[in-house]
């Protein structure tokens, strides 16, 4: 990561806590109220091939013992009506904005990958991850609604897992390479745009 990669998401990370702190205190205080504890989903995720970090969302799932991979058909009935418009306006992601400050995340980049993933693909995931997984990126962008569908017809962890490792894993690789060989700040900015325009055009 540049050092003006770095200064753009510390001076606009702790922007936005200022600015939005108010409003992630009201979804929290709405959450509790509406479905209690925990308010944070923690999970472990990837920055770089043997380094995992702690990300940190709005809880939008009914808490179950254990869970394990990426959220398919499978999952859909844990999706508390609550969580389902979080989900909706990405608003769940707002902590993040803690995982930003940190330095686990920047605003831009691959979506930080689950270890299992990176376990069975090293080498794909150790040119992925050279880029710092972000918040939202040209993956997230170009390919989350077709990723959402085929996911969404998995009825099992099993079929979610096949599904995920043999369609999505090489097509969201295939385009955050595309990202890296391109990135820019022009270019992270215009990648910025186009989410925030995505979550009005879902309103």
């Amino acid at each position: 990561m540049t050092w003006r990669k770095r200064l753009f998401d510390l001076f606009f990370a702790s922007l936005l806590v200022v600015v939005l702190g108010p409003v992630l205190l009201g979804l929290m205080a709405w959450l509790l109220l509406k479905e209690g504890r925990p308010l944070f989903y923690v999970a472990e995720r990837m920055k770089g091939v043997d380094q995992p970090f702690a990300l940190w969302k709005l809880r939008t799932m009914q808490v179950v013992a254990q869970d394990t991979g990426v959220s398919g058909g499978d999952k859909s009935a844990r999706i508390t009506k609550t969580g389902a418009w979080l989900r909706a306006k990405r608003l769940d992601e707002f902590p993040q904005l803690w995982n930003i400050l940190k330095g686990d995340l920047s605003f831009v980049g691959p979506r930080p990958p689950l270890r299992q993933y990176v376990e069975a693909n090293p080498e794909l995931y150790a040119r992925v991850l050279k880029s710092r997984p972000g918040v939202t990126g040209l993956a997230s962008i170009t390919y989350h609604k077709h990723e959402a569908a085929l996911l969404a017809r998995c009825t099992t962890s099993a079929e979610t897992d096949q599904v995920y490792s043999r369609l999505c894993v090489p097509m969201k690789a295939r385009l955050d390479l595309i990202y890296q060989r391109h990135q820019s700040m022009c270019y992270d900015f215009d990648l910025v745009f186009q989410t925030i325009g995505n979550l009005f055009r879902r309103g």
